[in-house]
């Protein structure tokens, strides 16, 4: 397969400027990574959703640094052509500058991602200057922020009322203006994100919040049905049944290895004859 190399925000920049929609995945390890950058994705998010989606918890507030460093060094490994982004997990960017930077710097070295995430708006537009101050790319995050779930009272769309559709213009200017290379739009409605968007000079990346972004999102198993099914969002869309496929596959093993049908013949290995004979033959 034809190497390419990675996008850049320049790069991206200018396909917001040429209209040409961006591509993104959120993938948490190796497997899932090579498999998106093959498919030709622009982008792919180590997104700290691995925790709802990989480690079983329910929602994302559990996940570590560590796990955010563990993922995204996999991911990396699987698509070094692809301009990864990794999530800053809860609370990780809300306290002292010293520590932010701290953490951002083992995703940079350790993880090996070529920017991070930050959920919120105005309140964290100082710490994205700061970072990207360091030199690091950040991409922003509003809307349905999952970090802050319990604070916006569940997973509810946002941007229905003026007042809310006000604040979320606001956050997202305050996120451009502080150096974000890219923002994502998550479960906004899709007037207030086509404002945005236009709004704007730096990409959107809408997930939930309709055809007008710059760019769309979606969770590799979400898109191929990886996992046990789950309740059906309306702003997912199903490519591909792989689960499905996964759980016909190990359920046909399980009756061959009760049956006694595999391992078969053609799957087994066999002594020589003389051999054999020497360890199983009659010896006296």
């Amino acid at each position: 397969m034809e190497q390419r190399k990675p996008l850049t925000t320049a790069k991206m920049r200018k396909m917001k400027q040429d209209g040409v929609p961006i591509t993104m995945v959120t993938a948490y390890d190796y497997p899932s990574a090579k498999l998106s950058e093959e498919a030709g994705v622009d982008l792919i998010l180590v997104g700290d959703s691995l925790g709802n989606v990989v480690l079983g918890y329910d929602s994302t507030l559990p996940v570590t640094l560590d796990d955010m460093v563990y993922h995204t060094r996999a991911a990396v490994r699987g698509a070094g052509n692809t301009f990864i982004v990794a999530d800053m997990p809860f609370l990780t960017y809300h306290g002292s500058l010293d520590v932010t930077l701290k953490g951002v710097a083992r995703l940079m070295q350790e993880g090996g991602a070529k920017a991070v995430k930050l959920e919120g708006g105005e309140e964290i537009a100082a710490t994205v200057e700061a970072i990207t101050k360091s030199g690091v790319p950040v991409v922003g995050h509003i809307g349905l922020t999952p970090q802050s779930v319990h604070q916006l009272g569940g997973f509810r769309v946002q941007g229905k009322s003026s007042e809310q559709a006000e604040k979320l213009m606001r956050d997202a200017k305050a996120i451009e203006q502080a150096g974000a290379c890219a923002i994502v739009i998550e479960l906004v409605t899709d007037e207030l994100a086509a404002w945005i968007t236009k709004e704007l000079s730096i990409p959107t990346i809408g997930i939930g919040s309709g055809v007008n972004c710059d760019g769309q999102v979606l969770v590799f198993h979400d898109l191929l049905q990886y996992g046990s099914a789950s309740a059906p969002r309306k702003f997912v869309k199903t490519y591909a049944n792989i689960g499905e496929a996964i759980r016909n596959g190990i359920s046909s093993y399980v009756q061959e290895v009760k049956t006694r049908a595999f391992p078969a013949p053609e799957n087994t290995f066999h002594m020589d004859n003389d051999v054999v004979q020497y360890l199983y033959g009659d010896k006296e």
